[in-house]
């Protein structure tokens, strides 16, 4: 009975989601296009492949909803993909031509961030908002 009413006190309070999982919401703005689409690698906290998610792009923003996700710590990195190719385009010398980013906002220099920089912790719905960067050469 105690722990009964423990519980419907937590829920109450929302601490504790009802199923045990919860959803991120990512935004990316700032895309310097309507182009194409917006293409998202989603990561465990141990660097493990969860999902490949795209979304489309609307006023130079793309939202994506990931929902069912057990709390805990997770990563991503996603790029604008502006000609559906489903591939991020380089230039001759690997640099990309299409905006990309990371989790957290994290940010390259001389290849991709260390993973450990884009690792955040998810305990509830949350929102997160990213902005890509864009090399021209």
């Amino acid at each position: 009975m105690i722990k009964t009413i423990f519980i419907a006190i937590l829920l109450s309070y929302g601490h504790l989601p009802v199923s045990g999982q919860v959803s991120l919401k990512i935004v990316v703005k700032n895309l310097e296009s309507n182009a194409g689409s917006v293409i998202l690698d989603l990561r465990d906290g141990n660097n493990l492949h969860l999902k490949g998610l795209s979304g489309e792009i609307s006023d130079h923003a793309c939202f994506i909803i990931v929902d069912s996700l057990i709390p805990g710590k997770y990563a991503f990195r996603y790029f604008h993909d502006e000609n559906n190719n489903k591939e991020m385009d380089t230039y001759w010398i690997k640099v990309p031509k299409e905006g990309y980013g990371f989790s957290n906002n994290a940010r390259a220099r001389f290849g991709p961030p260390k993973f450990k920089k884009t690792i955040f912790e998810l305990k509830n719905d949350t929102t997160v908002f990213c902005t890509p960067r864009y090399i021209k050469l």
